[in-house]
């Protein structure tokens, strides 16, 4: 099993902190120690003896915004068999390389300064925060770590290293518990340091379900009103939620509005009057609009599906225009803010160059998700072209300028990266440059980002483009459409066959009457000369195991043809048939196996 806490044990996290830096003796006698060095004042009075627990030599590291790492630094840094210089070396790559990299190039300021301080005094936070270094650091060869932590099987040092130290920081987060001495402030960032970890472990259910902990742990640091911590917790913690929200399932949906309005209060000033101070602020706006962007669009497919109409209800189209303005103020500000960075001494940085870069892929996405979320129809996004390549262009910057010195890209970053707007153009775009471009930054992106593995998000991409691009051939064979580009591509037939890598289930129809199609191309100003003609485009639902459940369309009867064990994956998806006798098109549920890297 994987060694995560319990909910009661996080959620647990209530009693003041304790300091752990007090000598064996006060701590024996459980009294207050004063922590003076080299003997404490206390015993120094009472003739005791003094002795300071130094494991691992934390007390070396200063208070200071950035920690003294000379003592790190007094011999190479190489694999020795020693365990605590192993620990050593872990938290100097850590503080050298992973910190940055995982947080991105604006959130120094937990990665960098918050973790080390805590871990000061916590040994949880301590060992889960070595951990995140090894992890980061030998993030090959052994691909299946969720397996091998439960499996006997070959791992390098690093790899060993990590998983020990991870099941250790568990041990000491119950044992801080039972002796009352963690609070619900070390427990939210312990609960932090898990999420990374799991994230890079791959168990997304465990990955979910810290999550969840940690927006209790949030409201009750609320409920406590810790003013010393609010604004460490409301500018640096919450939103770094709000940002892995993203990321997560619909299910996390509902706990990410509610940390909404924690994030909103730096950016309340009405829409015509807003004004960035720094990347990070405009970073922080659009994750909000991409936030409520993402709300709407899920709210939108649903009243189309349930209500059988071709186009999104008065209500849900105000909050799309609203959403509009806000997100056209949001640009505004934007390029104001950007204008006024190149027009400084200094000119524009290189991280300030990947930032403005990877916020313009977001703002780009969020136009094309508002304006095709008020039709079902899957060919309105042939008129935003120009936003696609503007992605691909900008995403090409984003990772040219975030190389490390070895001209490698680090393989795991915990903050929003080009990867989510890369893979919408993979979906939503069907220009065929265009989308295999984007497949090929995808797959070049970071190994993890966020709560995402770029291995699910890839082979996803791979069998949608398949599906489009077999059912598009199967449509130019039946209406006798022959060209050199359907040469070698598999005909419906081929791809129905028992054999075919293509297969796609028992459809499954679910009434949805939209207006044909011209009335559409009319409405987009755009006639639908892309490769992939309407009746062939795909949308992806999501991926399950019939292990843990059915998505609402789906049966047991929709996947028993393919004869697999309910631990097998399957991608739910949908496109819209034609209805020749009265104009109108029919939403279709497939159903195919899908192996996704674990």
């Amino acid at each position: 099993m994987s060694p995560i806490p319990s909910t009661d044990l996080l959620l647990s996290l209530s009693k003041p902190l304790k300091s752990r830096l007090g000598c064996k003796t006060c701590k024996s006698r459980r009294v207050k120690c004063g922590e003076e060095k080299p003997k404490c004042l206390r015993c120094t009075k009472t003739g005791r003896t003094c002795e300071y627990d130094n494991r691992r030599g934390l007390d070396r590291f200063s208070s200071a915004p950035g920690l003294e790492l000379s003592s790190l630094f007094d011999s190479p840094l190489s694999s020795a068999p020693n365990t605590v210089w192993r620990e050593r070396r872990a938290f100097a790559y850590y503080f050298q390389d992973a910190a940055t990299s995982v947080g991105g190039g604006l959130d120094a300021t937990f990665w960098r300064t918050v973790v080390p301080q805590v871990c000061r005094s916590e040994p949880a936070v301590w060992d889960a925060m070595i951990c995140i270094s090894a992890l980061f650091e030998s993030p090959d060869p052994c691909p299946d770590l969720v397996s091998s932590r439960r499996l006997s099987r070959a791992l390098n040092q690093n790899q060993q290293d990590a998983l020990e130290w991870y099941a250790r920081s568990v041990s000491a987060v119950r044992q801080g518990i039972d002796r009352g001495s963690v609070d619900a402030f070390v427990g939210l960032i312990t609960c932090v340091l898990f999420i990374c970890i799991e994230s890079v472990l791959g168990s997304l259910n465990e990955v979910i379900r810290l999550y969840g902990q940690g927006a209790q742990l949030i409201a009750l640091l609320r409920e406590q009103k810790a003013y010393d911590k609010l604004s460490l917790l409301r500018e640096t913690i919450i939103p770094i939620f709000v940002r892995l929200g993203i990321f997560s399932p619909k299910s996390a949906w509902p706990i990410v509005q509610s940390l909404l309005p924690e994030v909103s209060h730096n950016n309340s000033k009405s829409p015509d009057t807003q004004e960035f101070s720094s990347l990070k602020s405009a970073r922080d706006a659009i994750v909000v609009l991409a936030t409520e962007i993402a709300v709407l669009e899920n709210e939108c497919e649903d009243y189309l599906q349930k209500s059988l109409a071709w186009r999104i209800s008065d209500e849900l189209i105000y909050r799309q225009k609203n959403l509009h303005v806000r997100l056209a103020t949001w640009h505004s500000a934007f390029t104001n803010l950007m204008n006024s960075l190149r027009c400084t001494k200094e000119g524009l940085s290189s991280t300030q160059v990947s930032v403005s870069a990877l916020l313009v892929t977001y703002h780009e996405m969020l136009i094309v998700i508002l304006s095709v979320c008020v039709s079902p129809l899957r060919n309105t996004t042939d008129a935003h072209t120009q936003s696609f390549q503007t992605i691909i262009d900008q995403a090409s910057i984003y990772l040219n300028t975030s190389m490390r010195g070895n001209g490698s890209l680090p393989p795991y970053t915990f903050e929003i990266s080009v990867g989510l707007p890369l893979w919408f153009t993979c979906l939503r775009c069907r220009d065929p440059a265009i989308r295999r471009t984007a497949l090929a930054l995808l797959t070049n992106s970071h190994q993890i980002q966020g709560l995402a593995k770029r291995e699910h998000g890839t082979s996803l991409v791979e069998n949608v483009v398949a599906l489009e691009e077999a059912h598009a051939m199967s449509a130019m064979d039946s209406a006798l459409i022959k060209s050199p580009s359907n040469i070698g591509s598999p005909s419906y037939q081929e791809m129905s066959s028992p054999n075919s890598p293509y297969k796609v289930s028992q459809i499954k129809f679910v009434a949805s009457p939209s207006p044909p199609l011209t009335e559409v191309d009319h409405e987009i100003g755009t006639q639908n000369s892309l490769f992939i003609p309407q009746q062939a485009r795909i949308r992806p639902h999501g991926v399950f195991r019939p292990r843990d459940g059915f998505p609402p369309e789906a049966t047991r009867e929709d996947i028993a043809h393919w004869g697999r064990d309910d631990d097998q994956f399957y991608m739910q998806f949908s496109w819209n048939e034609c209805d020749q006798s009265n104009g109108t098109w029919n939403m279709v549920f497939g159903y195919i196996p899908i192996d996704i890297p674990v």
